[in-house]
């Protein structure tokens, strides 16, 4: 893929990215065999060493798991730092015919229109594949935006379509307005980003006084939500599927779950053998040392006061 968002997409993927951050990129695609490492969320954006890190990691070969992303759990110390990150692999054919709105999925190019980079990377010519799929996922998320959006709107109003329809297709709860926080964080991003992605595809426009009406024809239009229709009704099923897949599959959840733990209650949670073994099993146990612990904190404080 060439041309003006293309070029964009490349600069964006090649922002640096924090040391600390590239190193556990590096070990984690070098572990998998990974041809690349993309970084995205909140950290890329604050610079963040804080909280959990977030990665895809795309293989080479051909998809492998049915339900995908596979999910797992790292931990790294770096220096005096300790890195945490959440990680989803697939195959990097998968990944670029999700993109592209080629398979039931909505939540890779719906996720990836938004900012993202390479923090890792096999080769110098695997880049091009990658800037493909990203410029792949940002029109599949605008000929969407333009068909759910208005007739004639500031850009801002079609990216909201766009979000407020693909976080309700999903099986998870986002607080209202989720979708103007996302477009404000990254108003720079947005800015002329849906007259790059349309031009390629051929939909036309007009841009006048910052205002876009995209000119689409009825049949085309009819096709695009016929298309968005048939993975809206599948959202909410296939996100379940990978819930339940995760609840047995995911790699490190101890460890996950007792950090989570610790972070929210201040409660430190041994991952035993059998926690880490049987993370769903031991669930009620760790509730249950939650619990007991606060209780106990509770009472201390309250015999201090007296």
């Amino acid at each position: 893929m060439t041309g003006a968002l293309a070029a964009r997409i490349s600069a964006q993927l090649q922002q640096e990215v924090r040391p600390e951050v590239a190193r556990f990129a590096a070990q984690l695609a070098e572990d998998s065999g990974a041809m690349a490492a993309l970084f995205y969320g909140s950290n890329l954006r604050t610079g963040s060493l804080d909280g959990v890190l977030d990665f895809y990691l795309l293989l080479p070969g051909r998809q492998v798991d049915r339900i995908w992303p596979r999910v797992s759990y790292h931990e790294r110390e770096d220096g005096d730092v300790v890195l945490r990150a959440k990680v989803a692999t697939m195959s990097l054919e998968q990944f670029g015919k999700a993109c592209r709105g080629k398979s039931r999925d909505t939540t890779i190019w719906a996720r990836f229109v938004q900012p993202s980079a390479l923090a890792w990377l096999a080769g110098e010519p695997l880049i091009d594949p990658v800037v493909d799929a990203i410029s792949s996922a940002v029109q599949t998320a605008a000929k969407l935006a333009v068909a759910l959006g208005p007739e004639c709107g500031a850009e801002r109003e079609y990216w909201r379509a766009l979000f407020a329809a693909t976080y309700e297709a999903e099986f998870r709860v986002e607080k209202a307005g989720r979708e103007d926080s996302i477009l404000d964080i990254h108003a720079a991003h947005f800015d002329g980003l849906l007259p790059l992605a349309l031009e390629p595809q051929g939909i036309a426009f007009v841009i006048d006084e910052g205002r876009i009406e995209p000119r689409m024809d009825v049949a085309q239009r009819r096709a695009i939500l016929l298309w968005w229709r048939k993975r809206r009704r599948l959202g909410k099923p296939l996100n379940l599927l990978r819930l339940v897949k995760a609840a047995t599959t995911f790699e490190g959840a101890a460890h996950y779950a007792a950090w989570k733990v610790e972070r929210h209650t201040g409660v430190p949670i041994e991952v035993t053998p059998f926690r880490e073994k049987h993370p769903l099993l031991a669930a009620p146990g760790a509730l249950i040392e939650v619990m007991r612990a606060r209780r106990y904190s509770r009472a201390g404080t309250s015999d201090n006061q007296k």
